[in-house]
């Protein structure tokens, strides 16, 4: 009986991580979920002396410092300095540890925050950052970049990245304090139906478009870019190819939820960028395709959001 190769998943507590840990393709390897008591991953140290204890064949890093825009504003020292530990430490560790498969999941907020849709790879380090996130936005470029420039002095290192369009799905946060927008849906929507509300407020007009990919398709992707990496491409974002404007998002989950009241909007309130869609050009030509609609991810976000977070 042949052994399962070795998967070190950083990250694992959160959403892309639990994902990861409760899809199919998973038991086709033998993961290592260290948490962060468990591993430090901002100690150089520590990390070099899991790797070597542990010797995994391959390394999928989710791990990183993340918050909102509010967080991002308040602590941009922490979101540059923490994240680029994070990732320096994992990604130098894993080449020194002779690891030769490593998938490192960045952000769409690594490109300039004027590039014009949809956003293609090559975009990167062309324009000025999005000053809000900007510190986390150099933390995953430096990280990206360090896998490539760990490729071009060893072409036999398969150093790659991902980038996600926004996600959601089970195990996101629900709560109205540090949600992102779809669960931050489902959770204003589902109480407007238990308090028996006749309507929901939508912030701006709603016509503001965005792209979100249901998590569990991000490691159906992931795990078949570890089986895969020789083909990947060095850099690939990952997405649906399609955006939705935010009027629709709300009024498919009042669909999900089985809510009919009405919306409406407020027109003093931010809506950010209008529009933010990844090209999934190198994606499609690579031999993936996001399988779960929108409406059937809502059914199973909510199905979480009713099972896990109301109980």
């Amino acid at each position: 009986m042949t052994s399962k190769p070795r998967l070190l998943l950083t990250g694992a507590g959160g959403m892309v991580g639990q994902n990861v840990l409760h899809h199919p393709d998973a038991a086709n390897w033998e993961i290592l979920s260290p948490s962060s008591g468990e591993l430090d991953l901002t100690d150089s140290s520590a990390v070099a002396q899991y790797l070597a204890k542990h010797a995994p064949d391959a390394v999928l890093h989710a791990a990183g410092r993340v918050g909102g825009i509010q967080a991002n504003i308040a602590n941009p020292i922490a979101f540059l300095d923490q994240n680029t530990m994070i990732g320096r430490n994992i990604i130098l560790g894993a080449h020194s540890a002779g690891i030769r498969r490593f998938l490192n999941l960045a952000s769409t907020c690594v490109y300039p925050g004027n590039a014009p849709n949809p956003l293609t790879e090559d975009m990167i380090l062309t324009g000025e950052l999005e000053p809000t996130n900007e510190g986390y936005a150099l933390a995953k470029i430096m990280a990206l970049r360090l896998c490539q420039y760990i490729r071009k002095e060893d072409e036999t290192a398969q150093y790659k990245t991902l980038i996600p369009c926004n996600l959601y799905g089970p195990f996101d946060k629900f709560d109205p304090k540090n949600s992102h927008l779809v669960p931050a849906i489902i959770a204003k929507v589902h109480d407007a139906k238990v308090q028996g509300h006749a309507s929901v407020e939508i912030w701006g007009d709603g016509t503001a478009r965005r792209e979100f990919m249901y998590a569990s398709d991000l490691a159906d992707v992931a795990l078949k870019a570890l089986d895969q990496i020789e083909t990947l491409p060095d850099l690939m974002n990952t997405g649906i190819g399609h955006d939705h404007a935010i009027n629709d998002y709300y009024t498919t989950v009042a669909e999900v939820v089985g809510w009919d009241g009405e919306f409406t909007h407020d027109l003093t309130k931010p809506v950010g960028m209008k529009q933010k869609l990844c090209s999934t050009a190198r994606q499609s030509e690579w031999g993936w395709t996001a399988p779960t609609s929108l409406k059937d991810g809502l059914h199973k976000t909510y199905r979480h959001y009713q099972e896990h977070v109301l109980q």
